[in-house]
């Protein structure tokens, strides 16, 4: 009878195998793609291929408002006019981790709203939401008629920044996303149709000059996504963003940000399924001996220090790249990358952890000291890439959910208070923060950084108990733009350092050029570790 139920069962699975599963992706410019650039695949290596058609996957599309681009039926997933979106990493990842055909109906336009376009009972504008419920039924029409059994899986929604410039719009955003799903639901007679709402990236400009209204839309997808048991939030603002002109802020995710976009709604998708990442291996045996002293050394914050567009398959090519890309088990490692998107479990061996094989100035920060330093290290990293220094902030900001300092300062506690635990007398050594570079693009943010600062290394020693702890303060140059110019924000950090016996001000000089404002590439980041090391050790 057991060997009988065990033979259902697995014939069960079998057939269900063979059933395609339907994705829909909707939203406005975001989800489109707009601003990304196919040619510009080949720059980002974790997603090298995605430029070609993946003939495995049906994709069916209506694209675009006035002027409309259609597949006019299902074809091969591919880039629409030479436009990069989320689906394509999105089917990859997933077609790796199911053997069941996957299919992707996409309907998107940009600045298009959910209070009126998506609107599925009195829809306007662009009447988006009929627009959805055509293509959708005529898809599945054609699968039928092609005889392909079919599910719909999920929804991936990506949308909320028009709605934020009208005040009705904006204030009801919750409630219309609830109604909205409700609404998709019945029509497409699908009761337990997924969602997966992407978050609004706060690494954008409109994530500082409309942070008010940025936050009112996240309030408005959270309270939905909360209240319905079949969706679920998910974070996009550690994502690549595209560097714009003339100061490098920009409203899209770009290339490399669509790209990442579109595995975090494959996360989300595969979690659900319990075929999550496996979790990252943790130190087997503890490298330092016990009651020994260890040097406790924190980095800490935004784009460049997270490691935004330093891949490991590049190392193998950047001087002393390849050591740097192995575990050392000698340095214990421990993280929370992204806000918390991205965490260590416990300590793990030093190496590269970020998400979308990225990685930071800790693998030659570390390497650099080791050299040097005879008592036994430990690295601990926070960073969030889609920050800003007010989030830093004891105070923080209206936009509250993205207030960063109390999970850093209790991260600190937690990485002493283990090596503690572990039998070690702990000195932190020092906090290496290197300054937001999204605030030198923008004026408000540019000229209270100084101050921002200031309040954060006042606090943290304050709360830690530590009055003398060194921060070094790295400032890479900043954004030199004639609309910004009239601040020196390079002079406003050197005041808050020459006012402080234990902080140091540390302006970048030597990084390789760069093809990029604001961020800085994978040769650039390994040098920036270094160097960093090296201004660490000559001044201990």
């Amino acid at each position: 009878m057991r060997l009988l139920l065990v033979l259902l069962l697995a014939a069960a699975a079998l057939a269900d195998d063979k059933v395609t599963r339907v994705f829909l992706f909707a939203g406005q410019s975001n989800m489109v793609g707009s601003d990304s650039r196919v040619e510009d695949v080949a720059q980002f290596p974790p997603f090298a291929g995605l430029e070609e058609p993946q003939e495995d996957v049906r994709f069916c599309y209506v694209l675009g408002r006035e002027n409309k681009t259609r597949s006019d039926g299902w074809v091969a997933l591919q880039p629409v006019n030479g436009v990069v979106g989320p689906e394509l990493s999105f089917a990859r990842k997933v077609t790796s981790r199911i053997d069941a055909p996957v299919a992707i109906l996409k309907v998107a336009a940009g600045g298009t709203h959910l209070g009126g376009d998506w609107n599925p009972e009195e829809p306007s504008g662009f009447e988006m939401y009929p627009l959805l419920l055509e293509t959708v039924r005529a898809a599945l029409a054609e699968l039928d008629r092609e005889k392909v059994r079919y599910r719909l899986e999920g929804l991936m929604w990506h949308q909320g920044e028009n709605d934020m410039f009208n005040e009705e719009y904006m204030a009801s955003y919750g409630a219309n996303l609830a109604g909205f799903l409700a609404c998709l639901r019945r029509d497409l007679e699908a009761p337990q149709l997924r969602v997966y709402v992407g978050e609004l990236c706060t690494k954008t400009i409109w994530g500082m000059d409309l942070r008010p209204r940025m936050f009112a839309i996240s309030q408005g997808q959270k309270a939905a996504t909360s209240a319905d048991p079949l969706a679920q939030y998910v974070p996009t603002s550690h994502v690549g963003v595209e560097i714009g002109n003339p100061v490098g802020l920009h409203y899209h995710y770009g290339t490399l940000g669509q790209l990442e976009h579109g595995v975090n709604y494959a996360d989300a998708y595969l979690a659900n399924l319990g075929l999550a990442d496996p979790p990252r291996e943790t130190l087997q045996r503890w490298p330092h001996a016990q009651g020994s002293e260890v040097e406790l050394y924190v980095l800490a914050g935004h784009r460049n220090m997270e490691g935004e567009r330093a891949f490991v398959q590049q190392l193998a090519s950047t001087q002393g790249g390849e050591a740097l890309a192995r575990p050392n088990t000698k340095i214990p490692f421990r993280y929370s990358l992204g806000g918390g998107v991205h965490t260590s479990n416990s300590w793990e061996a030093l190496g590269p952890a970020g998400l979308y094989d990225t990685f930071g100035p800790e693998l030659s920060f570390a390497a650099t000291l080791a050299k040097e330093v005879r008592t036994p290290i430990a690295i601990a990293k926070f960073t969030h890439s889609g920050s800003q220094i007010v989030d830093w902030t004891p105070a923080g900001s209206v936009a509250t959910d993205r207030n960063l300092y109390p999970a850093f300062l209790a991260f600190v506690r937690e990485s002493i208070a283990d090596l503690e635990e572990r039998g070690h007398r702990v000195r932190l050594a020092g906090i290496v923060y290197h300054v937001g570079e999204n605030d030198m693009s923008f004026h408000p943010f540019r000229r209270e950084a100084p101050a921002r600062v200031a309040a954060l290394i006042g606090q943290t020693r304050e709360d830690l108990g530590l009055p003398e702890l060194t921060w070094y303060l790295s400032q890479q140059p900043p954004t030199d733009h004639e609309s910004v110019n009239n601040l020196d924000v390079l002079a406003g950090v050197a005041a808050v350092a020459a006012a402080d016996e234990q902080c140091v001000h540390l302006v970048v000089e030597g990084l390789p050029p760069q093809p990029k404002r604001l961020v800085i590439d994978t040769e650039g980041v390994v040098w920036l570790g270094q160097w960093l090391a090296e201004q660490v050790l000559a001044r201990r």
